[in-house]
């Protein structure tokens, strides 16, 4: 038996020419998914084929699940990998250590299949299968993510089928598809026989343009076989082939209107939903009808963190409602074609798409392109193969916008063979392609992490480049990479892609963390499973959580993105006014329904509807507000106006709310405290008002009832993902840095305690062993007899080349002290470039809660411009005031135990202790995981601060 098939750089042999895949017809279909027979082989000749002949005795193999991943289902390991091929690099052959699984499947036909031909669909098996059916052979074929049929009509039996299909993890295939994901081998699509009768639909071409000057759209349906195509709603009834012109609503993915077609023929009758538009670039930029398009959007690995890249169809439709939930409208199929029913979700609920082929050969830049697929002719027809696969199945899906020939597979002949068989099948549609700067294939220019600066000059065109590039429209097709705590500096591009028409936006990297559920550590990221070669959790870098849990990167990203703009407008007299701007690129703002709400003290004393006019597309509104409410002085208020969807939608009920923002109408006042009360020594002790100090060292003991632990400067915080960069960046890595310079081990040294008529200040520096920086800290502590008003003054000594991760200061209170209130903004964590999302308010919440739950532990948990805050216990509490405001973190572990652990389960809560930082200044976040590092404006260098807080004690809290 040969396995040469394997190693062989064609795409595969007996499968039929690729065709439109549709969902349903009135033709019969089995699917074939469920239950199969499985037996694992290490290698691929373990075992010969005498396993696909009917009567083979299977009894004693296991099962698994298809769709589904044999290594997740008990039998071998996920190997992650983000660019590096777990395999010695000899294309096109691969291991002998090639795990092997064969499957088995066994069948009857329903009662009423009837006579005629049938298919057998295979949508997704990674990476290379051989098929038999009934004990022939059909073909083998590789293209993981790519469908395959087999005609098998002719061998089928009414009793008795056995289907049985050989699955190798490595092949040929494997070199094209190197795409930063678990390697996940199995059948993990659906397997399907369809019912062929005579005179059944073969392939089609839905063609449907949109007029924007006529309101009219254009019609044709192409078909392999002659027949006619039905639209009741429109009046069509015509012969395939035929054109015909109609007054239509266009389709967009903000309006996605779909009208409910059929495709008629002597033997089948299948439905289509038909969206009429028209996209092209146009003085320089992309439009869709007519109009610039703003891309809001996101990459998208298929993931689940018990079933892989199997998914079902609950949770592609939870994921399509996600995203519209929170502002995006575009998705670009990272890095692979989806399971064709989330392109059906995609076109009801309306989202822009970049379809990606199959392709990647990332891998190749450790040989620095050597031997690179790509530019191999040899590989040509497997490229083109997957092209056309990729094409043919999703042709007819208005929200397939623009066709990506794949990423990060360095240039070459085969990509221009492919661009051009697109071309000339296809050439409604656009082309996109990262990796071809001189963007000779493509219609766009595409870049992965520009940095803002950059961003700014393409949009100004002032790139450099070939001239026939700076007239090409500019999207980030990845951008703001999303892995632990960030990304930052979302809002700053945003502002460049309202800034320049030619910047169209961008896709974030990416929609859903990659860890794996598991007993021990809760998500698994690579290593975990014991890999040889690894990268680590460089797979956990989406928008939502493993579970699907959104992070605060999405409810950053929604905030940043949302299409309507809220600010403050013109005053009018004591009324205060509102701009409302509409960043829709086609709808009013006649779906929306606004309110207005104004809060004193975070606490809601006045409310009520607010009438917008139903704004144009790119216009705004000056709207009045009413007559602020009498509310307390000097407790804070503001307006906060609200857009909310006036009525349910496929993807958001009533009420939703689409975007919002806050005019701040007073602050807080300062709390003054008069430092008249005198301090006192005692035994051990100075007392000064509520709170008592160690005479020797002056560290704070107690204040009233609380107990206080360890109160001093911190300047340390448990690196991010983005802290800590990426090998490859060009600028440094704050992350390392900070460690080499010891900022994890400060030493506090005192110099002085002196106590005078109405303070206690205690004089310190603190500073990293072996280093020659420093921090010189004095600690001033005052009251009036019931509050403490502490004020600390830093002032840097030496050459400081870092910047600081947080200024502020550290203390421990009693374990019973886990209630949080605070004025300021929530309810989720901001740090300085990723606060958009954080509202002003009075928010409740516990300690627990304000843990975010990333699957590296690391930094978290920060709320923003905090004006007071409580820690509270069922029997007393203690307010804290910061002058100015502050950023209030609290947990029940150190940040040394925060730094130390790997996975959420090394994270043991304190029995005796919560540590609570109240910082004055924090750095940002960036996006250098993979991305820019931290922008000038939320760098935290080292320079002079002073900064205050008031400590009260509440009784009965």
């Amino acid at each position: 038996m040969s396995h040469s098939y394997v190693d062989d750089v064609r795409p595969g042999s007996g499968s039929l020419p690729p065709r439109a895949r549709y969902a349903t017809s009135d033709a019969a279909a089995l699917s074939l998914n469920g239950s199969w027979r499985f037996r694992l082989s290490a290698t691929a000749d373990a075992e010969d084929d005498s396993f696909a002949a009917p009567g083979h005795d299977s009894s004693g193999w296991d099962e698994v699940r298809v769709p589904g991943h044999w290594v997740l289902q008990g039998h071998g390991a996920p190997v992650y990998t983000n660019h590096l091929y777990p395999f010695p690099v000899d294309p096109p052959r691969v291991p002998t250590e090639n795990p092997t699984g064969d499957h088995l499947r066994y069948f009857d036909l329903p009662g009423d299949w009837g006579g005629g031909d049938a298919l057998l669909r295979f949508d997704g098996v990674e990476s290379c299968a051989r098929v038999w059916l009934n004990g022939r052979e059909l073909g083998e074929f590789k293209g993981s993510r790519l469908p395959h049929e087999f005609a098998v009509g002719h061998l089928l039996r009414a009793e008795g089928n056995v289907l049985a299909v050989r699955v190798h993890q490595w092949s040929s295939g494997s070199y094209l598809e190197d795409q930063d994901q678990w390697w996940l081998p199995g059948i993990f699509r659906d397997v399907t026989l369809l019912h062929r009768p005579a005179g059944c639909a073969g392939d089609f071409f839905v063609h449907a343009s949109y007029d924007h000057h006529r309101a009219e759209g254009t019609l044709r349906v192409d078909s392999e076989r002659a027949g006619r195509v039905t639209v009741p709603e429109l009046g069509i009834d015509v012969a395939t082939g035929e054109q015909v012109t109609v007054p239509v609503r266009p389709w967009t993915a903000e309006t996605p209107r779909l009208y409910d077609g059929t495709l008629v023929l002597p033997g089948e009758r299948v439905p289509l939903r038909i969206g009429f538009r028209t996209v092209a670039v146009e003085d320089g930029v992309i439009k869709v009808n007519g109009e610039r398009i703003l891309f809001r959007g996101v990459n998208r690995h298929e993931f689940h963190p018990d079933t892989g890249r199997a998914l079902d169809a609950g949770t592609m439709r939870r994921d399509a409602e996600l995203m519209k939930r929170h502002n995006i409208n575009a998705v670009r199929t990272s890095h692979y074609p989806p399971h064709p029913d989330f392109l059906d979700l995609c076109d009801e609920l309306g989202l822009w798409v970049i379809d990606e082929c199959d392709l990647e050969t990332h891998g190749f830049v450790e040989q620095d392109w050597h031997d690179n697929p790509v530019d191999d002719d040899r590989w040509t027809p497997a490229l083109i193969d997957r092209a056309a696969r990729m094409v043919e199945r999703d042709k007819n899906h208005p929200s397939v916008i623009i066709w990506s020939l794949g990423n990060e597979a360095g240039t070459g002949r085969g990509l221009t063979a492919m661009a051009e068989w697109i071309r000339a099948r296809d050439p409604e549609r656009l082309i996109h392609y990262e990796g071809d700067p001189g963007c000779r294939d493509t219609d766009m220019y595409s870049r992965m992490y520009p940095p803002h600066d950059e961003v700014d000059r393409i949009g100004r065109g002032l790139d450099g480049g070939p001239a026939a590039r700076r007239g090409l429209p500019f999207i980030l097709c990845e951008y703001g990479h999303a892995m632990g705590n960030g990304p930052g500096g979302l809002a700053d591009y945003q502002r460049l892609f309202e800034a320049h028409p030619r910047n169209q936006g961008g896709f974030i990297w990416e929609w859903i963390d990659h860890g794996l559920t598991d007993a021990r550590f809760g998500f698994a990221y690579g290593g975990d499973f014991g890999e040889e070669l690894h990268d680590g959790n460089f797979v956990c870098d989406g928008l939502l959580f493993p579970d699907r849990t959104p992070s605060p990167g999405l409810i950053e990203y929604k905030k940043v993105i949302e299409p309507v703009r809220i600010e403050a407008g013109a005053a009018d007299g004591a009324a205060a006014g509102v701009r409302i701007t509409n960043l829709y690129d086609f709808s009013d703002l006649s779906h929306l329904a606004f309110e207005w709400s104004f809060q004193s003290g975070g606490e809601t004393v006045a409310h009520g509807p607010l009438t917008v006019p139903p704004t144009a597309a790119g216009a705004w509104a000056e709207v009045r507000l009413p007559e602020p409410p009498v509310s307390e002085k000097g407790v804070g208020s503001v307006w906060t106006v609200r857009a909310l969807l006036a009525e349910d939608t496929p993807w958001g009920r009533l009420g939703h709310e689409v975007a919002w923002g806050q005019l701040e109408a007073a602050r807080p006042a300062p709390v003054q405290v008069p430092g008249h009360d005198r301090p006192a020594r005692g035994q051990g002790l100075i007392t000064l008002g509520p709170a008592s100090f160690d005479v020797r060292t002056g560290e704070l003991r107690t204040i009233g009832p609380v107990a206080v632990a360890g109160a001093r400067l911190n300047v340390w915080r448990a690196p991010t993902d983005n802290d800590n960069g990426a090998p490859w960046q060009p600028d440094p890595r704050n992350g390392p840095l900070w460690r080499a310079l010891g900022l994890h081990r400060v030493r506090h040294r005192l110099d002085a305690v002196e106590v005078t008529d109405d303070a206690v200040t205690v004089r310190t520096r603190v500073a990293p062993a072996g280093r020659d920086v420093g921090l010189l800290t004095d600690y001033r502590w005052t009251s009036d007899g019931v509050r403490l008003r502490l004020t600390v003054s830093v002032v840097p000594q030496g050459r400081w080349r870092l910047p600081l991760p947080r200024l502020g200061i550290r203390l421990g209170l009693p374990a019973s002290y886990g209630g949080v209130r605070w004025y300021g903004g929530g309810p989720g964590e901001a740090y300085p470039d990723s606060r958009s999302a954080a509202r002003l308010g009075l928010w409740h919440t516990d300690v627990d809660a304000m843990q975010t739950p990333y699957v590296r532990p690391q930094e978290n948990g920060a709320r923003a411009d905090v004006r007071w805050a409580e820690l509270t216990s069922p029997q007393a509490g203690l307010r804290i005031d910061g002058d100015p405001a502050f950023w209030l973190t609290a947990r029940r572990w150190t940040t040394g135990q925060l730094d130390a652990a790997e996975h959420l389960t090394d994270l043991v809560p304190s029995a005796e202790t919560v540590w609570v930082e109240l910082d004055h200044l924090q750095h940002g976040l960036g996006s250098q995981s993979c991305g820019p590092g931290v922008l000038p404006e939320y760098r935290l260098d080292a320079r002079p601060a002073e900064f205050s807080f008031v400590f009260t004690p509440l009784d009965g809290a």
